[in-house]
């Protein structure tokens, strides 16, 4: 491996060529005394399709793992690894990203009672794209409702840092090393190692800044009956709409930061409505946000 490696390192310093290393398990971090750690939890699923209403769970991983308050993380547990058979045929779509076919998961169970005993003890759980994975978590086992959660696709400004895009594979293209992809396992230990290292431009650890903005609230303001000439305006502020049938209205809806409310309030009454109106909104947290209980 070491005059392996020594080609590498001279293909590398020519200038001409960029060297991809296998993903390898991390080492574990001797913990000092005087540090405070957490068993934070990274979870993958593999589904049948986007839908958490009509699709279901056809592989799921977690693995745990121990940080400091501060972002480092010190050591990687043993990962929990499952896969299960549908109701339904896997589609040919689906295999095709995932590699799932029916015959992988035939007769395949995952019990309820045995990951919510696995998840247990922990005080954070991380998904990339944890909007998509806590709906259909939830939906699987109450343990998923009553942690806090985090995203690691959605809050590291990782194009701001220099990185290609925030999809799994690009970051790691981009962090020098390749992995087994859209295998719910290999997705958790790649996203970990990404965690687990200083950010290419500001140098900071990205789990020290994907905790600081887990634990920030935020505002959902809902802009409902808002008049259709107004569309244009809200959406050059970053308003999204709902036009799902999820229980929610359909309307469209930003999120702030807690000292940004007053003044999202203010833009809607002035700018947009134009008059004194009640505007409905709702606090999020970690322990709330990407559920569909929002």
């Amino acid at each position: 491996m070491e005059e392996l490696e020594e080609y590498a390192r001279t293909l590398e310093a020519s200038g001409d060529y960029r060297v991809l290393r296998r993903l390898t398990q991390r080492k574990s971090i001797e913990i000092p005394d005087e540090v405070v750690t957490r068993r934070g939890l990274f979870v993958d699923v593999e589904t049948t399709g986007l839908d958490p209403s009509k699709h279901e769970i056809i592989e799921l991983a977690m693995v745990p793992f121990s940080y400091g308050l501060d972002g480092k993380i010190y050591s990687l547990g043993e990962p929990f690894q499952k896969m299960r058979q549908p109701l339904r045929a896997i589609p040919a779509e689906i295999t095709a990203i995932t590699g799932i076919d029916d015959s992988m998961v035939a007769g395949a169970k995952i019990d309820p009672q045995e990951v919510a005993a696995f998840a247990a003890g922990s005080v954070l759980i991380i998904a990339h794209n944890a909007e998509f994975d806590r709906r259909f978590l939830e939906r699987f086992s109450d343990v998923f409702a009553s942690v806090a959660w985090a995203c690691s696709m959605t809050q590291i400004d990782w194009i701001g840092e220099g990185y290609q895009g925030f999809k799994l594979s690009y970051l790691a293209n981009d962090a020098g090393f390749f992995y087994e992809r859209h295998r719910a396992t290999s997705d958790c230990l790649a996203a970990i190692e990404l965690l687990a290292r200083p950010l290419a431009r500001s140098g900071r650890l990205a789990l020290t800044e994907l905790l600081e903005r887990a634990r920030r609230p935020t505002w959902r303001v809902w802009a409902e009956s808002a008049p259709f000439d107004t569309k244009d305006l809200l959406k050059a502020r970053s308003y999204r709409w709902n036009a799902d049938a999820n229980g929610r209205p359909r309307a469209w809806y930003i999120d702030v930061l807690e000292a940004e409310l007053e003044t999202e309030l203010e833009f809607l009454k002035n700018e947009v409505f134009r008059r004194d109106v009640n505007i409905p909104k709702s606090r999020i947290d970690a322990y709330n946000r990407f559920s569909e209980r929002v």
